[in-house]
């Protein structure tokens, strides 16, 4: 090393477990900024003030570190959703609560959504981990769904993918969107929509008493 380049500082010793959530802060911002394929894993550790054998220790490879910050951004939005739904027991707001979870992941500045949905890295284990977020995202909704209306599972896992794709769709859009409309308001609108659909799917026990007319049965 010359004389005149100042060495690097180095990071402090750190327990393991918050030396790992570093570096996956770290790598997520680089990959976030130059896709998977630009990136190196000396711009990495350069970035969380380590050495590549520190970033080495934890990961042993690129592809690794890219699949484990997608597991764990993955697993922050299906928990976002999960923790919407488990918020209230009226539907009307689980489904503007799921949905602003959606509007809230792709909105964050770290652009984690672009490291799930739109990643230049095409492997089957990326495809894998979208499907298996997808799928966890839609069951979830079903459930309650299934709960609520007495639907087939077939069935509310069918509206479960359709509420979930929605929210999906109109949230990245909206991101994209050079002149979009505010964020509240788009949530709002989303909501509304997704609301009108699925309201239309009477309460279990609704429809017992619409069929005998309001009486009970007896």
């Amino acid at each position: 090393m010359s004389q005149n380049q100042p060495a690097r500082p180095r990071s402090a010793r750190l327990p393991r477990d918050v030396r790992r959530a570093q570096l996956l802060a770290a790598a997520q911002d680089v990959f976030a900024r130059r896709g998977f394929h630009a990136a190196s894993m000396e711009e990495i550790a350069d970035v969380a003030g380590v050495s590549k054998p520190v970033l080495y220790q934890h990961f042993p490879g690129k592809r690794e570190l890219y699949l484990a910050i997608v597991d764990a951004n993955a697993l922050a939005l299906e928990t976002a959703i999960e923790d919407a739904l488990a918020a209230t027991n009226d539907n009307k707001l689980r489904v503007l609560g799921a949905i602003d979870a959606y509007f809230s992941f792709v909105a964050q500045g770290d652009h984690a959504f672009r490291l799930i949905f739109g990643s230049d890295l095409r492997d089957d284990d990326v495809a894998d981990r979208v499907e298996q977020l997808q799928s966890a995202c839609a069951a979830a909704i079903s459930d309650i769904i299934a709960d609520d209306t007495g639907l087939d599972k077939p069935e509310a896992l069918l509206l479960g993918r359709g509420l979930a794709g929605m929210a999906e769709s109109a949230a990245r859009y909206w991101l994209a969107d050079p002149d979009p409309v505010p964020r509240a308001e788009a949530v709002e609108l989303t909501a509304r929509l997704a609301w009108r659909g699925i309201s239309r799917f009477p309460m279990t026990g609704q429809a017992e008493t619409a069929q005998t007319g309001g009486k009970q049965a007896g």
